[in-house]
C-alpha cells in the first residue's frame, strides 16, 4: 500500500544493541530507509537499549558500522531509550492520573501461583486483574513492603484491529490480552511501553519491522489510543529462512553484515540482494540503489517467508565486481593485502592486476588471493613443483628467460616469445605455460599468460625465473 496521506512520511529502524546488525535487521533498515526516501520523508535511527544486562557499547558500534557500510543514512538520531527515562516516567504518571494505568501490588510469586493454577486447569496463564480498578469494585488492602508495578488498563472487550501493509487485516480480541506491566517495581518502564512513547513522540507514520513483533502490535495500539496518539500504519516483514528452508542461523547467513564486507562482498550487491529478500519488481533481479528507491513500495512485499540463497548473492556480487572499475576496486584490495602484510609499493600497477581477475571472481577475497602473489615472493607447493617443473620444463623456462631479456614488453611480443620457445623445444603451449605459472605465481591457473607477464613486468619476471 503506497503512501496517500498528506502527512510527511517518518519511518524508523529501532534495533536492540545486544549483538551485531544481521541480515534480517539490515533488510528491515533498508526497507524503512527506502520507504522514507521514496516518499521524501525522514528516516529515524533509535537504539532500544533498555535491556541493560545485554546491551553493550560494542553492539551499538556494530550496528552503526553496519548502517554506515550499507550507506543507510539516518536523518534523525540515533536516539537512545536509556536517555529518555524521564519522559517515559512522565507519561506513566499522566496515565495513572487519567486512570488508563494503575498500581498492582501482586507479588511475583503470587502471580506465578495463579498462572500455575490456570495451566493446571488448561487455561491460558494470565494476570487475573485483581488490582484493576473498576466502578463498584473494592480493591484488596495495600500490602506492606511490596513495591507495586504499573499496569496498563487494557480494554476489557471489543477487538483491536489494523490493516497490516504486508499481512492484511489482523484482529485480536481484547479479552485475549491481560493488563500489561508498563513499569516494573523499580520504576523502569518496559519495552512495549517505551516503543509506544517513542513512536508517538517521534511522529512515526509507518512502522516497518519483523513479524516477530506482530503479537506486540495490539498492545501498542491500545496504549497509543489511550494516550490519544495517532496510530501509525504497520508493516510486518516475514522471516528469512536459510538456504535449506530452516530458520536463518549463523551457518547460513545470519551473521553480521560487516562479515559480508570481510568476506569480500560489495555493498551494492548486498543492498541489491537484501532488496529482493521478500520484495520484487516484476522479474528484475539486478538494479541500482537509486532504482530500488524509485520502485520501492509495500504492495509487493510477500507475506510468506523469504529464503536466503548464498549462490544468488555470490552471483550478484560477481556481477557488481565486473561492473566496478579496477581503480575503484584497488582501494579495497589494497586494504585487504595490507592486512596480510603484503606491500604493493614498488610492485605492478594494482588496478592492472585486478583487471586480469575481475571477470572471474565472485568475491573481493578471491581477487585478493589471486593478486597477492604478484607482490610477494612465492614458493610453489612441493607437489606442484614435482609435477610441473621437470628438467625439460626448466630447460624451456631458461630458454624463454633468455628470449625475454630483450623482448618488447607487450602481450603480442610476449606471446610470440612463448610460442617460439615451444617450437624450439618441441613442446606444446601448456607444457611451457603451466610450468611458467608455477614458477612465477605458484599456481597452475591464471588469466592469459602473456597478460600476466605484461603486468608483472620484465624485472620481476626475470628475477622469478632466476635469469
Amino acid at each position: 500500500m503506497s503512501q496517500t496521506s498528506s502527512t510527511p512520511v517518518r519511518t524508523r529502524f529501532a534495533p536492540s544493541p545486544t549483538g551485531y546488525l544481521h541480515i534480517g535487521g539490515a533488510r528491515t533498515a533498508l526497507f524503512s530507509w527506502a520507504y522514507a526516501r521514496r516518499h521524501g520523508g525522514q528516516f529515524i535511527l533509535r537504539i532500544e537499549d533498555t535491556d541493560v544486562a545485554r546491551s553493550t557499547p560494542e553492539a551499538v558500534q556494530a550496528i552503526l558500522d553496519g548502517m554506515n557500510w550499507l550507506e543507510l543514512a539516518h536523518d534523525e538520531g540515533p536516539f537512545y531509550q536509556m536517555q529518555r527515562m524521564e519522559r517515559y516516567k512522565e507519561v506513566i504518571a499522566q496515565m495513572l492520573e487519567a486512570g488508563t494505568a494503575y498500581y498492582c501490588y501482586m507479588a511475583p510469586e503470587e502471580l506465578e501461583a495463579i498462572r500455575e493454577a490456570q495451566r493446571a486447569r488448561g487455561e491460558k496463564p494470565r494476570y487475573d486483574g485483581r488490582w484493576r480498578p473498576e466502578p463498584g469494585k473494592t480493591l484488596p488492602a495495600v500490602p506492606a513492603g511490596i513495591q507495586p508495578v504499573v499496569r496498563f488498563k487494557n480494554p476489557a472487550d471489543g477487538v483491536v484491529a489494523w490493516d497490516d501493509l504486508v499481512k492484511g487485516r489482523i484482529e485480536i480480541a481484547n479479552a485475549e490480552m491481560d493488563d500489561l506491566i508498563i513499569a516494573r517495581a523499580d520504576g523502569t518502564p518496559t519495552y512495549n511501553f517505551c516503543v509506544v512513547v517513542d513512536d508517538w513522540d517521534m511522529g512515526i507514520t509507518q512502522v516497518i519491522r519483523g513479524d516477530d513483533h506482530v503479537n506486540n502490535t495490539p498492545r501498542q495500539i491500545n496504549i497509543l489510543k489511550a494516550l490519544g496518539a495517532t496510530v501509525p500504519q504497520y508493516a510486518h516483514l516475514s522471516m528469512i529462512l536459510g538456504d535449506d528452508g530452516t530458520k536463518l542461523s549463523k551457518r547460513h547467513g545470519a551473521v553480521s553484515v560487516m562479515q559480508y564486507h570481510e568476506d569480500g562482498y560489495l555493498k551494492e550487491a548486498v543492498i541489491n540482494y537484501l532488496a529482493r529478500l521478500g520484495w520484487s519488481h516484476g522479474d528484475d533481479e539486478v538494479f541500482s540503489r537509486a532504482q530500488f528507491v524509485e520502485w520501492f513500495d509495500l504492495d509487493h512485499i510477500t507475506p510468506s517467508a523469504a529464503q536466503f540463497n548464498t549462490e544468488k548473492l555470490k552471483w550478484l556480487n560477481a556481477h557488481y565486481i565486473k561492473q566496478t572499475a579496477p581503480e575503484v576496486l584497488a582501494a579495497d584490495i589494497a586494504e585487504r593485502l595490507a592486512k596480510r602484510d603484503v606491500t604493493i609499493e614498488g610492485g605492478p600497477d594494482l588496478a592492472a592486476v585486478i583487471a586480469l581477475y575481475r571477470e572471474r571472481a565472485a568475491t573481493l577475497v578471491e581477487i585478493a588471493d589471486a593478486v597477492a602473489p604478484y607482490y610477494s615472493a612465492v614458493q610453489a607447493d612441493e607437489a606442484l613443483i614435482a609435477q610441473h617443473l621437470s628438467e625439460a620444463a626448466q630447460d624451456a623456462l631458461a630458454a624463454l628467460a633468455a628470449r625475454l631479456q630483450g623482448a618488447e614488453w607487450d602481450k603480442a611480443a610476449l606471446s610470440a616469445a612463448i610460442k617460439e620457445t615451444c617450437t624450439e623445444k618441441g613442446l606444446k603451449m601448456p607444457q611451457v605455460a603451466i610450468p611458467l605459472r608455477v614458477k612465477l605465481l605458484g599456481v597452475t591457473q591464471t588469466p592469459s599468460i602473456d597478460a600476466v607477464l605484461e603486468v608483472l613486468g620484465r624485472e620481476r619476471v626475470l628475477a622469478r625465473l632466476g635469469a
